[in-house]
């Protein structure tokens, strides 16, 4: 805690130095509140405050129905007025012509410093959370008993008009019979197989068998059909359904995923390969789509906060509100894409403290086709406002015309201001939930994708994801901290910079300056490495390049070992793709993430 302490009132005065003000006060507040509340003041109320004047950004104005619990004088909160007063008029609290950018960000970072911290909540919040998860599939299915026949015909015509040209291209795939190569990831699964032990599967859902043939994808080839005597087909009511957990997020609410059990992930992980190629290759879709590069949410982000044309919402729940339903009707005309998707999709979760459920939702976050099925949903459902605003039938010329305006990345989504009231009903009308906290539309601020944006200007903050290390065994949190500080360099916050060098140095003693391709635990600096007649920092030069070697920590992460032979080892080797090895020689040997991250010392490359 007193880490904490002390990097947030190194980081205050580092801000107050760029605005010209004192934060004294503020800094004996933090002090005072965390004496008395603990960490939530840090990690909840803070966060709170900070979203309350995002908000207060967005309206134009403050409000006294904001900023519970912080007390007021002259028309601003007390906590942080100094910058406050450089945003907002003191007397009737209402935004500056020309607020001080400086002193946004300084609230900011301030404020949500420690908004994501990783700590694990307590019993009571966890139990709340799974209730919810429950709560909001019950909610999924009594929104399907509402849909109208005319919403869903809606819903069918336009998501083909904007994406019926790739999925028929997808369903074509699989009509024709092109390859489905599925992959095994290195995280859990429902059903506990690990590492290498998810290539020696022994069951297999009937459901998906019909799509999934076992003989293509549990053994090398059809010569070895004798090894799936072994494998034990489940019927429907015998599938082992998603475990659905719970990990670390904020103090105030945990994460709730859903583990899927091995088959159904393998074969998720062969769609979703397909839908991820067809779409990029798409030149329209990939415009409003996008699965692995957020910069187009946030350059569009940075564009709409400095000419106000453009909006960005936020979907609370987004993964856990997709219907089963939305799917069936998204897919109404690509029957043999649907088949595909719907077979090697799981149909129960088991929820500690409420038991095996059945789902209404098409999938939670941990489906690999959670992501891009809700993203295609999103977009159907955001031009349907966009239809129901111009009052009459989208065509698509309309369509094309609203590339560089409208796009989705997961539940991020950027939608003209002038369609946005539209929109919103849409996505609550088809059951979604827009986050109206991070959602932002009437003033300057904007937010996708991590990035944030007053006016046209980066705001984006440095967040604390791990609590301060105080040994060496702490070596999540030294990796974290070390990034934290390389972070706020980049941001030129140079006193804070300092503090958390010092902090680091007292920790790992050989703390080098290093680039930041190197594998060392070090700082960067814009200025490069250092001269080689710098005492402490080089002391040996490799090989014939003369590379430069320095002595410092270095993430290590042992994988564990989980040999592989016989037949499942050429299974593993078909399903890799391309024409390359694997780059790891040792995959047969080790396999899985690794059990302990630790970093050890030793000299290794600076650059």
């Amino acid at each position: 805690m007193k880490s904490l302490m002390l990097l947030w009132n190194t980081l205050a005065d580092d801000l107050a130095r760029g605005c010209r003000i004192s934060t004294t006060r503020d800094q004996k507040t933090v002090a005072c509140r965390v004496e008395h509340e603990g960490m939530s003041f840090l990690t909840i109320s803070l966060p709170q405050f900070g979203k309350d004047f995002e908000r207060s950004l967005d309206r134009g104005c403050l409000s006294r129905q904001d900023f519970q619990g912080f007390s007021w004088k002259s028309g601003l909160p007390v906590f942080l007025q100094g910058f406050l007063g450089l945003v907002f008029d003191t007397g009737s609290g209402r935004l500056l012509d020309s607020p001080n950018i400086d002193a946004i960000h300084a609230v900011r970072q301030l404020t949500l410093l420690y908004g994501k911290l990783f700590l694990l909540s307590n019993q009571k919040r966890e139990r709340a959370a799974m209730a919810g998860y429950v709560q909001c599939d019950q909610e999924v299915r009594e929104n399907d008993t509402k849909m109208t026949d005319d919403q869903r015909r809606q819903f069918i015509r336009v998501s083909n008009l904007v994406l019926g040209r790739v999925l028929v291209d997808i369903d074509r795939s699989f009509v024709n019979g092109d390859a489905l190569i599925p992959s095994h990831g290195p995280g859990a699964t429902a059903d506990g197989l690990k590492g290498n032990r998810k290539y020696a599967q022994t069951t297999w859902p009937v459901r998906l068998e019909k799509v999934f043939h076992s003989i293509d994808h549990l053994v090398p080839s059809p010569s070895y059909y004798e090894e799936l005597e072994g494998v034990n087909f489940l019927e429907p009511e015998a599938e082992i359904p998603v475990k659905v957990i719970s990990v670390p997020k904020t103090q105030k609410t945990p994460r709730i995923i859903a583990v899927e059990p091995t088959a159904m992930q393998y074969a998720q992980q062969a769609v979703r390969h397909v839908i991820y190629e067809k779409v990029e290759r798409d030149n329209l879709l990939n415009s409003f789509i996008g699965f692995m590069d957020q910069t187009p949410n946030q350059r569009l982000a940075c564009e709409g906060s400095s000419n106000g044309e453009l909006a960005t919402l936020d979907l609370s729940e987004a993964s856990d509100r997709v219907s089963y339903e939305h799917v069936r009707d998204l897919l109404a005309l690509t029957p043999h894409l649907f088949e595909v998707i719907d077979a090697c999709r799981s149909q129960k979760a088991r929820v500690p403290g409420h038991g095996v459920i059945p789902l209404a939702k098409f999938a939670s976050m941990g489906s690999a086709l959670s992501f891009p099925v809700e993203a295609m949903v999103f977009l159907s459902i955001v031009f349907i406002g966009i239809e129901n605003e111009l009052n009459r039938p989208l065509t698509r010329n309309d369509v094309k015309s609203f590339v560089g305006r409208v796009r989705v990345f997961g539940d991020d989504i950027i939608v003209p201001v002038d369609y946005v009231q539209s929109v919103i009903r849409s996505l609550e009308d088809f059951g979604l939930k827009v986050n109206q906290h991070k959602s932002f539309w009437t003033g300057k601020f904007r937010e996708s994708c991590g990035k944030e944006y007053y006016d046209g200007q980066d705001v984006s903050i440095v967040k604390v994801r791990q609590v301060a290390p105080s040994s060496l065994r702490h070596a999540r949190e030294i990796i974290s901290w070390v990034e934290m500080a390389n972070l706020f360099y980049r941001a030129g916050h140079w006193n804070t910079v300092r503090w958390l060098d010092s902090f680091l140095s007292g920790i790992l003693k050989d703390f080098p300056v290093v680039l930041e391709t190197s594998p060392v635990l070090g700082r960067f600096s814009f200025m490069g490495l250092p001269h080689d007649d710098i005492p402490g920092e080089y002391r040996r030069m490799r090989g014939r390049y003369q590379i430069p070697m320095v002595k410092g920590f270095v993430t290590r992460g042992v994988i564990p070992r989980d040999p592989l032979d016989d037949h499942y080892a050429l299974t593993k080797f078909f399903l890799t793709r391309g024409a390359l090895p694997s780059a790891d020689e040792k995959h047969l040997e080790r396999a899985g993430r690794p059990r302990v991250v630790d970093i050890k010392r030793g000299w290794a490359s600076a650059v």
